[in-house]
């Protein structure tokens, strides 16, 4: 008798342990928090938190709704920065899901094969990643991205004003995602302002490398260009070959811009990620954990237009601006992205 009772305890402490070790097992906690618990937020970026571009808009958005949601008491939030390197971010997105995390987010495109097989392992958090607009048909999962090409109009519209020398350099990172769409949407918004003025575009192939993108603005500006745009956190690079050049004026998206060169950044395009995220952890609350995809508009204020009040723009370019956020806004200039 006493040898099947010890064989059926260590049987039952057996089963326990393999259930908490299975793949899908999860701490207390997730998605939805009980009624008076803090709701919990980690966020994964490849950059860092004061990037001045993709990843600084994304902190800075949960800062905001942290402050908003009544601090630390109510609101956690967890941050890792720079990381670059994909295998490093699958591991901290993985760690904060087994910590029972309501929400983690994963700020960077190439952290979607990730998401998609994390999200699975567990079921009970709610993932958002992006940019991008693929949930992969799970139902905890939400995408998001930006219409980049719409604000970038805008800036062209702008820089085929203020250019003289009628040529423009463009340094992007790689040619996909949001990087890509506005770097189209500002060489249309150029094309319809003056069709004469030369855009010029370089790929580094890299979105973190600086010192490529201080090489390509340094080569824009030798072959002339007295206005330059790019995208992604390594464009710090460009912004500092402009200051470097001293006449050369910058055009900025993601975040504002402006402060890291006042008298040369004209305008920047702000992703404002704090209403989509609002209501994202409103619908978490009730226990809807994602399936969506939401994107920033000009039309539904997750894009803003920053220009920079230090920078004395011309009557006419400032009135240019107005137009084309107007008729974006209103349907009459479609923008390809």
């Amino acid at each position: 008798m006493m040898k099947t009772r010890t064989a059926l305890i260590v049987c039952v402490l057996v089963a326990v342990v393999l259930a908490a070790c299975a793949p899908g097992a999860q701490p207390s906690g997730g998605a939805q928090p009980a009624a008076g618990e803090k709701f919990r937020v980690a966020v994964v970026m490849p950059s860092a938190i004061n990037d001045m571009a993709f990843s600084q808009s994304m902190y800075s958005a949960l800062k905001a709704l942290q402050t908003e949601m009544g601090g630390e008491a109510n609101f956690e939030l967890k941050y890792s920065e720079n990381m670059f390197k994909v295998p490093d971010a699958t591991a901290a997105i993985r760690d904060y899901a087994s910590q029972g995390f309501n929400l983690v987010v994963a700020h960077g495109s190439q952290y979607g094969p990730a998401i998609q097989e994390i999200a699975k392992e567990f079921p009970k958090v709610a993932f958002a990643w992006g940019t991008d607009v693929n949930t992969f048909g799970l139902p905890n999962v939400t995408a998001y991205t930006a219409a980049a090409e719409e604000g970038c109009y805008v800036n062209g519209v702008v820089a085929a004003k203020l250019t003289k020398a009628k040529k423009i350099g463009v340094t992007g990172p790689v040619e996909v995602g949001d990087a890509k769409t506005c770097i189209d949407g500002f060489t249309q918004g150029v094309a319809a302002t003056d069709p004469s003025v030369q855009v010029s575009k370089t790929w580094t192939g890299s979105f973190s490398d600086v010192a490529k993108m201080t090489e390509a603005a340094k080569a824009h500006i030798a072959s002339g260009a007295d206005v330059l745009t790019g995208s992604s956190q390594s464009v710090v690079g460009s912004i500092g070959a402009a200051k470097e050049a001293g006449n050369v004026l910058w055009f900025g998206t993601q975040s504002d811009q402006a402060p890291l060169a006042p008298a040369l950044v004209v305008a920047s395009q702000i992703y404002d990620w704090v209403p989509s995220l609002k209501d994202l952890i409103g619908k978490i609350k009730t226990g809807d954990l994602g399936g969506e995809t939401f994107v920033l508009h000009l039309n539904n204020n997750g894009l803003k237009m920053g220009l920079n009040s230090g920078y004395q723009l011309p009557a006419d370019a400032k009135a240019a601006a107005d137009a084309a956020v107007k008729g974006i806004v209103d349907g009459s200039i479609k923008v390809q992205p």
